[in-house]
């Protein structure tokens, strides 16, 4: 992660416009959760996001009878 925190917004904006052309070559839609992953640091919106969806898969995962 780089130190500057426009550095990080920018990075992560960068990969979730690209994630949004995932039906290129290259390119892909991995690039979106990993762009929010990246803003999360910086937003605690984002980051409230991300922690409800880690939730939501954490009960889903023991409901189903995983690991």
């Amino acid at each position: 992660m780089p130190r500057s925190r426009a550095l990080r917004i920018a990075i992560g904006i960068v990969l979730i416009v690209f994630g949004l052309f995932g039906f290129l070559p290259i390119l892909g839609f991995w690039m979106i959760p990993v762009g929010l992953l990246v803003l999360s640091y910086e937003f605690a919106s984002v980051r409230r996001w991300r922690r409800r969806v880690v939730v939501w898969w954490e009960r889903r995962r023991r409901k189903d009878g995983g690991p």
